[in-house]
């Protein structure tokens, strides 16, 4: 997979995750969900985002 998909797939994981963390265990774990969607609207605008960093240095081809 490259460096698009693994973005994909690791923010749809935290959404869903966080998701059903707020319902089931806490209402504060949609901070961190609301976070994720902020960070993609930004990185939509500016071209760079912290998770692509991430993966590039741990080796994922572009």
């Amino acid at each position: 997979m490259d460096i698009n998909r693994w973005l994909r797939l690791i923010a749809g994981t935290f959404v869903l995750a966080t998701l059903l963390l707020g319902i089931y265990m806490n209402a504060k774990w949609f901070l961190f969900t609301g976070f994720v969607g902020i960070n993609l609207m930004q990185s939509a605008f500016t071209n760079w985002c912290p998770m692509m960093s991430i993966l590039r240095k741990l080796g994922v081809r572009a």
